[in-house]
């Protein structure tokens, strides 16, 4: 799964990298972006060649959903059965998308706690996660739009923390994931495959990303095995 990542660079990094017309909302360098929080989204306008960034809540609600309250557990959905769930179906049909990040975290079962790792796409380069996203009114008449990050399978270095990551999108691919006109769920589905292992890396971090009001620097900076064992021994 992927339940939290990193969006450290500027506004308008993101925005020539992307290729995206500018953005409006603005945005602050996040390092510890969690479930159901405000995200940045890119999506191709529908009747023109032009990337659009926009801000939605983590964690999809589907339009027919009742209420909010299953959007925490829609954070993330799987590659493989995407296209014949309901709740994401259409979505993989009409409104695919891609979310912008530079890193993810996942968390590696170490005796009775869990030792968190950043991983890392040359270096620390922006990539964006497969995305779905949807459009539900509340009961105010206000339309909430909610995005969820497709997973996949492990590849070499994400497969001894975790047993599943968060589908990167190969660049070469990014115009064919977002393009409104083709509306094969299937042959969508031929693009979420796991990056390649070549490309990235991982290193262990601090707990400090294990709670939410940590947002800093500090919550992706690599950190010494041995440092937080012997933390641990002398805590």
């Amino acid at each position: 799964m992927c339940g939290r990542y990193r969006l450290s660079k500027r506004k308008q990094l993101v925005e020539e990298y992307f290729d995206s017309a500018p953005w409006d909302d603005d945005w602050n360098p996040r390092y510890n972006i969690a479930p159901t929080q405000p995200v940045p989204v890119i999506r191709q306008h529908p009747k023109e060649p032009v990337r659009q960034i926009s801000t939605m809540r983590w964690g999809l609600v589907p339009s027919w959903a009742k209420d909010t309250s299953g959007a925490a557990r829609m954070i993330n959905a799987r590659s493989e059965t995407a296209h014949t769930l309901p709740a994401f179906r259409e979505a993989m049909k009409y409104r695919r998308c891609m979310i912008p990040a530079d890193a993810f975290y996942e968390w590696k079962r170490d005796g009775k706690t869990k030792q968190p790792f950043c991983f890392e796409v040359n270096q620390g380069q922006l990539f964006a996660f497969a995305g779905l996203w949807d459009h539900w009114k509340d009961p105010s008449g206000n339309w909430i739009k909610t995005c969820s990050i497709l997973t996949t399978t492990p590849n070499a270095v994400t497969s001894s923390v975790h047993d599943r990551m968060p589908v990167i999108l190969d660049p070469d691919s990014y115009d064919l994931w977002l393009d409104p006109g083709m509306k094969n769920a299937n042959a969508a589905s031929e693009l979420l495959k796991p990056c390649d292992a070549r490309l990235m890396r991982s290193y262990p971090v601090s707990m400090r990303i294990n709670h939410v009001a940590n947002d800093d620097e500090e919550c992706s900076r690599s950190v010494e095995l041995a440092e937080v064992q012997n933390r641990r021994l002398f805590s």
